[in-house]
């Protein structure tokens, strides 16, 4: 497996238009009884994104109105048990329960082809949904995700030794309560103590309704049949992770792009919950990829309907991407659209490089190319500022 360092603009974001459509909740009855809440705004590119555990889609809104913003039609849905979304009245300790029910909205709502995009549990979520249809998955973009080999064999360890799993969820809670600390823009952190306040009053109310989750993660088989899956149908998976991640560690993310032949996107110095500290990041490593895998993935999508990328309106995209008289069009009325490669810029706060993966490398080149970009790269860009930032 040789591994190859791309280019990156490592700082670089999109543009953000001064007004632009806002995420909209919206609850849906489905066929199989399950109340379900969806969080949608935009026109253009599907985007379905899926939360982590004890979290939900609008958490994640400062950075989805963002995307929203670059022209994706965004659909953060919330799994079972999470957010607004009934529990899973059956099956809830089974993962394809839940995999079971992002389809089904997913159908309910009229989507045939999408970026499959989730964090944490939810890029394990997202990578089973499009494994279940391949060839309606423009990309998977797992971020900070349980998926790879590595989680999977530690999963195997905590079945053996149940004593480690309150050692991770000790964890997982030390990483949220950094979260507010780390946000450096007082506003985005009013902004997000305001998504996250409704949030963590359910789960003081209701900390047993996890227990479900926790064990269907638990209880759930291997990921590297999905991701052969991808590899077999040409579908680019891009792991996005931080390499500060105390629990999922990088090892997973590299895992999954090395498996499915994919790219892994390092976020340096990026904990476990890095796109929540900062909305900006995602938005500017998804400009990126939308100057290379991401794009090429769209417009091979958009010429198999016989649409040129070139040329193709937001109404065009749509009546490609989704199925006649979806309901998701109805969720999402005419507005303003926006550019998929925006040129004007707004500093993040992160910076990253990003790993091609492909036959015939050593284990030392991997670990050659997982070093950081130099501090004088992003000096370079932005000033003094920057380099202290980064250094």
């Amino acid at each position: 497996m040789t591994v190859i360092k791309l280019p990156t603009a490592t700082t670089e974001p999109p543009r953000q238009p001064r007004r632009s459509p806002r995420l909209a909740r919206h609850e849906l009855e489905l066929p199989s009884g399950i109340r379900a809440t969806v969080s949608v705004a935009g026109r253009g590119v599907p985007l379905v994104v899926v939360h982590g555990f004890m979290a939900e889609g609008f958490l994640y809104a400062q950075t989805l109105n963002r995307l929203v913003a670059m022209g994706f039609k965004v659909i953060a849905i919330d799994a079972g048990g999470h957010g607004g979304t009934s529990e899973l009245p059956e099956h809830g300790y089974d993962f394809e329960a839940y995999v079971d029910q992002l389809e089904e909205v997913c159908q309910v709502l009229g989507i045939r082809r999408a970026v499959f995009a989730g964090h944490s549990m939810g890029g394990r979520l997202a990578l089973r949904l499009a494994a279940r249809n391949p060839d309606n998955a423009i990309a998977v973009i797992p971020i900070s995700a349980i998926t790879g080999r590595t989680w999977d064999d530690f999963m195997v360890v905590c079945r053996e030794n149940p004593a480690r799993v309150p050692f991770l969820g000790a964890l997982l809670l030390a990483d949220s309560m950094t979260i507010l600390p780390l946000v450096k823009n007082l506003t985005q952190a009013r902004k997000l103590l305001k998504l996250a306040l409704p949030l963590g009053v359910r789960h003081l109310r209701g900390p047993w309704k996890m227990f479900a989750p926790m064990l269907a993660i638990l209880r759930d088989g291997s990921t590297d049949p999905d991701l052969d899956l991808m590899r077999e149908h040409d579908v680019p998976v891009i792991a996005v992770h931080g390499d500060k991640d105390l629990i999922v560690p990088l090892a997973t993310a590299r895992d999954t792009a090395e498996r499915a032949g994919g790219q892994l996107v390092v976020v340096h110095k990026g904990l476990h919950s890095w796109l929540l500290t900062d909305p900006e990041t995602l938005p500017a490593i998804f400009a990126e990829l939308l100057r290379g895998p991401l794009w090429n993935s769209y417009e091979r999508a958009l010429r198999a309907e016989g649409i040129d990328p070139a040329t193709a309106t937001a109404n065009e995209i749509e009546t490609a991407f989704y199925a006649p008289n979806a309901r998701i069009r109805m969720l999402t009325p005419d507005g303003p659209t926006y550019d998929l490669a925006p040129e004007d810029l707004t500093r993040p706060r992160y910076s990253w490089s990003r790993l091609a993966f492909e036959p015939g490398s050593s284990e030392a080149t991997k670990r050659r190319v997982l070093e950081p970009q130099p501090v004088a790269e992003i000096a370079r860009r932005y000033g003094r500022n920057a380099a202290s930032e980064a250094s």
